[in-house]
């Protein structure tokens, strides 16, 4: 049997898994011992007790959890309502006003949690409420909350970036560093989609009657200290090679409780709920990168990866064209899985290519991270559209719609990062 059936057969296999409702995982590890047992000679057992194993204990993964709890901790803080307190002063005269309190909100957030749907749920729950009252247009605050709840995967600490880097033996801290200016590249698309918004319709942005004066202002962004101060200790130990993502992840933990206590409200009860729903999300993304490794070794042992990346190589793809299908590939891919399915799904797959091809693992992985990214805004699986919908109860294809302009933005931004790599890869280049 040919490899591209081998591949097809596969292929079919984990999809029907998938469209029966199996865990993500167990669809994984059961395609791996399909091709083991069925199409090549490697014992299954000892290949999927080794590979397990070897997954679980490895030292990156530690990072993990310890981000994922810092997030859990701080969205159940007092931090979004007193990031809205500190930044709303500010942004008053500035087309499209508090608007850009979920854009920049967002990115805040986004460089503690290192989680998209914890970004939306925590930036949404004072946002979306004020901003309607104050009676900005809905499917603006929708589509701005949507879109930029996005970052959560990009800036770092990202999880998503982790896993990548875990499944693809890349440096973590560098991927952390090389997100750093894509990040603020979006956070300058969508507030400068807001501003020309705000400009073409100006009747729909609503007249702030408050005025401050500068010493308001400045009394206001003391609010916003506690978090920058986080910010700084966990980036800026990882950039200055004072700590490990490991390391910083856990000196993170510690500061966002005692942010969350000193914040008030906080209570023991939190801490458990905060630790119990670290526990829930670690050990199912754990779950899901055992067994795209244990499939990922399986398709090493099959020879399908390599033979694919040659076959491919037969049409003599460019790089750009070869961005260009995988871009289409992974937005089609997105619609119905979530990101670090996307990515733990393919990697094994595609790496081949990707090295074949010339292409930065390094680079790669940023624009991976942005191209799933947009599935994150894309039904039906779109985890950011879930969440909004809960905390709004708007139809899920209305906020779609609000987020169809960022979704075109981010493809903007691929484009971006393709004609400009040097965007991703100047920060890692001066570690």
């Amino acid at each position: 049997m040919s490899d591209p059936i081998i591949m097809l057969v596969l292929l079919l296999v984990l999809l029907g898994l998938l469209a029966a409702g199996v865990w993500v995982a167990i669809a994984l590890l059961s395609v791996g011992m399909v091709a083991l047992f069925f199409f090549s000679g490697a014992p299954v057992g000892q290949v999927l007790a080794t590979t397990v194993w070897g997954q679980s204990h490895a030292w990156a993964l530690a990072a993990l959890p310890l981000f994922i709890l810092m997030g859990e901790i701080l969205l159940r803080s007092r931090m979004s309502e007193d990031m809205f307190k500190g930044l709303s002063p500010w942004l008053t005269r500035l087309p499209g006003r508090l608007l850009h309190v979920n854009i920049i909100g967002c990115a805040i957030f986004a460089a503690v949690s290192g989680s998209s749907a914890a970004t939306a749920a925590t930036i949404g729950k004072m946002s979306v409420p004020e901003l309607t009252r104050r009676g900005y247009p809905e499917r603006l605050v929708i589509g701005t909350l949507a879109g930029s709840a996005t970052l959560g995967l990009l800036i770092p600490p990202s999880i998503i970036l982790i896993v990548y880097g875990v499944a693809t033996d890349q440096s973590i801290a560098r991927l952390f560093i090389a997100g750093i200016l894509p990040g603020l590249m979006l956070v300058a698309l969508f507030g400068g989609y807001v501003i020309l918004q705000s400009l073409l319709h100006p009747a729909a942005i609503p007249q702030e009657t408050q005025h401050y004066t500068l010493g308001q202002k400045i009394r206001a962004s003391r609010r916003l200290i506690p978090v920058l101060l986080l910010i700084s200790a966990v980036i800026g130990s990882i950039y200055a090679g004072i700590a490990s993502p490991t390391d910083a992840a856990a000196l993170g933990v510690v500061f966002s409780i005692l942010l969350a206590k000193l914040s008030g409200g906080f209570s023991m009860k939190m801490l458990l709920e905060a630790i119990m729903g670290a526990t829930v999300t670690s050990a199912m993304i754990a779950f899901i990168l055992a067994g795209a490794a244990f499939l990922t070794v399986a398709m090493g042992f099959t020879g399908i990866p390599r033979n694919l990346a040659a076959w491919i190589g037969s049409f003599n793809l460019s790089p750009l064209e070869l961005l260009a299908a995988l871009t289409v590939f992974f937005i089609l891919l997105g619609c119905f899985l979530d990101g670090i399915s996307v990515v733990v799904l393919t990697t094994s797959i595609i790496m081949p290519m990707i090295h074949s091809a010339g292409i930065d693992p390094l680079w790669f992985g940023i624009y991976l991270v942005i191209v799933v990214e947009m599935s994150q805004i894309t039904p039906p699986v779109g985890f950011n559209l879930f969440v909004i919908q809960g905390l709004t109860g708007i139809n899920i294809l209305s906020i779609a719609r609000s987020a169809l302009p960022f979704f075109l933005l981010l493809l903007g931004a691929v484009g971006l990062i393709i004609a400009f790599p040097q965007i991703v890869t100047l920060l890692p280049s001066l570690m």
